[in-house]
C-alpha cells in the first residue's frame, strides 16, 4: 500500500512526537506502574478543573474515602477524575443495587461518616434503589450520585431517560438538580450537609455534559457544618414524667437504636428503677445478652422474658424506638416516649407524655431527679426467666449432643468464636430469628441489616462495604440461601480487593422465613414458589478467587468457622441446615395458634394427596424437633 505524500507527512510527525513523549517518560523498572497513569487535571485545584472534578474535591474535604458504583456513560468524567489519585477509591461493584447498600453500612457503622454510592443514568440509577430505601430507613446518611442525559435531550423521552426526581421523592431527604456549573457547589454542599445533619438519603444528579464542564464558583466551596447540638425538652413535661415514673410500681423499658450514645445512662436508670430492659433487633448490640437488667426481645422473633417485661408493666419507657409491631405493644398502660423525632411520639401506641429530645440528656435528668425503687422481685424474676431461656438455647445447641445440623447451632457457635469488636451483617429471613436468639453482640461488636426495610440481600454487600472501612476488623455476614442466591455475584468483588470477609450461608434450600409466614396465615406451604434447587456455594466461591467449604455435620461447624477466621481471603462458608427448625414468636396468640394447627392440618392433606414436598416438609420438622429436645 502506498501512502499519499500528505499521510507520510502526517504520520512522520505523530511517530517523533511519540518518540520523544516516551523519552521523557522514567523508566519502567525503576518506577511503579501507577506513575504512568495519565491525568487530565493531575492537580484538582487549579483553574482547569472540572465539576465533576469539583465533586470529588467536596467528597475529599468531607472524609469520603470510597464510591460504590457501577461506571457508565455519564459517570466517565467522574471516573476519570478518579484515576492516579488514592484518596477516594472507585470500587466496582457488580451491581448497583449491592453499591447501595455497601455505601449504607460505613453511613451506618461510622460516626457522622457520609456513604456515598454512584451510578449512570436511568437504568443505573433505578438499580440503587432498593439498597436506599433501606439507608433510609435506617436513618443512615448516604449520598448516591446518579449521572443524567445531557441537558438538551432532557424531556424528549431521549435514549435511557427516566425522571429520577420523581423517582427518588420518596427515598430523599433533599436532591441536588444540576443544571449548571454556577449550581453545582451549592447543590452539593446542601446534599451532603442534609444527609449528615437529619441522617437521611440525599441525591446529586449530574448530567453528563455538565460533568466536564469547567468548574464554577469555586470561592464558595467550604467545609460542611455538621451539627453537635443536643435538645432537651422543656422543663415542665420532664417534672410531669418524673412524677409518673415516682408513681408507678411496674415500669418497662422498650429501648431502641436511638440509645446508642446513652448506653450506660439507660443502664443506670433502669438500675434506679429496678425496671427490665426490653430492645429492639437494632439495639442488639447496645444491650447485649450479658447486660445488667436486659430481658431479650419481644415480637415475633423475640423471647418470653422480652414480651412479659413490656406487656406487664403499669408505665412502659419507649426510648429511642418507633417500634412498629403494635401486637406486641401495651394499648391500656400509661407510656413514656422520648425520641429525637417528634412525629415518632404516639405513632405506634396511645402515649400520656411525649418527650422530643435526645436520650441522653432526657434519661440523665430522670436519673438525677427520679426517686430510686426499692423492689426487684419483678426485675430479679424476668432475667432468671431470661437466664433459663439462654441456658435452654445454649443445651439444644450442644454439637455434641445433635445428629442433624440446626441454624441455630451454627449460629451460636459463630458467636462463640467471632472476635470481641467483629461486625455482623446478618440479612433478612430465618437468619435473623437465629442470630437474634443464639448470637451475643457484646463488647465492641456491631450488628447491622436491613432490620426496618426487611431487605434481603443486603449481607454480601453491606459486609464490603463494612470491611473497607474497618480492615481491621472481622466482618461475618450470616445469610439464608435465598439471600446467597440474589447478590452472590459480588463475592468476586471482595476477592478483587482482598477483603476477609466471612459468608456463612444458612442452607436448607427454601426460603425458609416466607414458608414461616405462609404457616402463621394459616396456608400450606407452597414449595413450587418456596423450594430452592441451588448449586454448590463453596465451589461457587473457589471460582471467584474467595475460599468456599460445605459443612453437613454439625461436629463439622466449629472447624470450618475456625478456617473461615483464619482466612486472609473471603471465605463462604455453606451449612447445609435442616430446613425442619421451629421458631417460636415471645407471645403465641390463641390466633396464631389456630393458624399453626390449619396450616400443619392443609399440609398433612397436600402430603396424603401426593405432594411429596410438603410429607418431607412434615417428617423434617417432627426429626429436628425430636434432635433438639431429645
Amino acid at each position: 500500500m502506498t501512502l499519499r505524500p500528505e499521510s507520510t507527512l502526517r504520520l512522520k510527525t505523530y511517530l517523533s512526537r511519540l518518540k520523544t513523549f516516551d523519552s521523557r517518560l522514567p523508566q519502567a523498572n525503576n518506577v511503579p506502574a501507577k506513575r504512568f497513569i495519565l491525568r487530565t487535571n493531575p492537580n484538582p485545584s487549579t483553574a482547569s478543573m472540572n465539576v465533576s472534578e469539583q465533586l470529588l474535591d467536596i467528597l475529599r474535604t468531607e472524609g469520603v474515602k470510597h464510591i460504590f458504583g457501577v461506571a457508565g456513560d455519564a459517570l466517565n468524567p467522574l471516573v476519570s477524575a478518579m484515576a492516579g489519585q488514592e484518596d477516594i477509591r472507585w470500587i466496582k461493584m457488580k451491581h448497583e443495587g449491592n453499591a447501595s447498600f455497601a455505601a449504607f453500612a460505613q453511613a451506618e457503622l461510622g460516626e457522622q461518616q457520609l456513604g456515598v454510592c454512584a451510578s449512570t443514568v436511568g437504568p443505573g440509577a433505578l438499580h440503587l434503589v432498593n439498597g436506599l430505601y433501606n439507608a433510609k430507613k435506617e436513618r443512615s446518611p448516604v449520598l448516591a450520585i446518579t449521572g443524567q442525559i445531557p441537558v438538551k435531550h432532557i424531556g424528549t423521552a431521549y435514549h435511557q431517560e427516566v425522571d429520577l426526581s420523581k423517582v427518588y421523592d420518596d427515598i430523599c431527604g433533599y436532591q441536588g438538580v444540576i443544571r449548571s456549573p454556577e449550581e453545582a457547589p451549592g447543590l452539593i454542599l446542601r446534599a451532603i450537609r442534609i444527609a449528615l445533619n437529619e441522617r437521611c438519603v440525599c441525591r446529586i444528579e449530574l448530567p453528563a455534559d455538565i460533568a466536564k464542564m469547567p468548574a464554577a464558583r469555586k470561592d464558595f466551596v467550604h467545609k460542611v457544618f455538621r451539627s453537635a447540638s443536643v435538645l432537651s425538652p422543656d422543663h415542665a413535661t420532664l417534672a410531669e414524667a418524673v412524677t409518673a415514673i415516682d408513681g408507678a410500681k411496674k415500669i418497662g423499658i422498650l429501648a431502641g437504636a436511638g440509645c446508642r450514645e446513652a448506653r450506660d445512662e439507660v443502664l443506670a436508670l433502669a438500675a434506679k428503677l429496678q425496671a427490665p430492659i426490653t430492645h429492639t433487633v437494632r439495639a442488639a448490640d447496645i444491650f447485649d445478652h450479658d447486660a445488667p437488667h436486659v430481658t431479650g426481645l419481644t415480637g415475633l422473633i423475640g423471647n418470653p422474658s422480652g414480651y412479659k417485661a413490656v406487656m406487664d408493666a403499669d408505665l412502659l419507657l419507649m426510648l429511642g424506638t418507633d417500634f412498629p409491631y403494635t401486637d406486641y405493644l401495651p394499648y391500656s398502660t400509661r407510656t413514656i416516649q422520648v425520641d429525637i423525632r417528634a412525629e415518632n411520639i404516639g405513632n405506634r401506641a396511645p402515649v400520656d407524655i411525649g418527650l422530643h429530645g435526645h436520650i441522653k440528656p432526657v434519661v440523665a435528668h430522670l436519673l438525677a431527679h427520679c426517686q430510686p425503687h426499692s423492689d426487684s422481685s419483678r426485675v430479679d424474676a424476668l432475667c432468671k426467666e431470661f437466664a433459663d431461656w439462654k441456658e435452654k438455647n445454649r443445651k439444644s445447641t450442644d454439637p455434641e449432643k445433635l445428629h442433624m445440623l440446626h441454624p441455630q447451632q451454627v449460629a451460636r457457635q459463630l458467636s462463640d468464636i467471632a472476635a470481641d469488636d467483629a461486625i455482623f451483617v446478618i440479612d433478612t429471613g430465618t437468619a435473623a430469628i437465629w442470630s437474634t436468639n443464639f448470637m451475643n453482640f457484646s463488647g465492641g461488636r456491631r450488628v447491622i441489616g436491613s432490620f426496618n426495610h426487611g431487605s434481603m440481600a443486603v449481607g454480601i454487600p453491606a459486609a464490603i462495604g463494612a470491611q473497607l472501612q474497618y480492615p481491621e476488623r472481622e466482618v461475618w455476614a450470616l445469610v439464608g440461601d435465598g439471600a446467597f442466591n440474589m447478590s452472590h455475584q459480588d463475592l468476586s468483588t471482595a476477592a478483587e480487593y482482598g477483603l476477609p470477609i466471612k459468608v456463612i450461608v444458612l442452607n436448607n434450600k427454601e426460603l425458609g422465613f416466607v414458608k414461616i409466614e405462609m404457616e402463621e396465615a394459616g396456608l400450606a406451604p407452597n414449595y413450587e414458589a418456596l423450594g430452592l434447587d441451588n448449586f454448590d456455594f463453596a465451589a461457587y466461591a473457589d471460582l471467584t478467587g474467595a475460599q468456599g467449604r460445605n459443612v453437613f455435620k454439625a461436629e463439622e461447624v466449629l472447624p470450618a468457622l475456625e478456617a473461615a477466621k483464619a482466612s486472609p481471603r473471603p471465605y463462604v462458608l455453606s451449612a447445609h441446615v435442616t430446613g425442619g427448625a421451629l421458631s417460636m414468636p415471645a407471645h403465641i396468640t390463641p390466633g396464631m395458634a389456630k393458624n399453626f394447627a390449619l396450616s400443619k392440618i392443609k399440609e398433612i392433606i397436600s402430603a396424603a394427596q401426593g405432594d411429596q414436598r410438603n410429607w418431607d416438609n412434615i417428617k423434617e420438622e417432627v426429626k429436628a424437633w425430636v434432635d433438639k429436645e431429645l
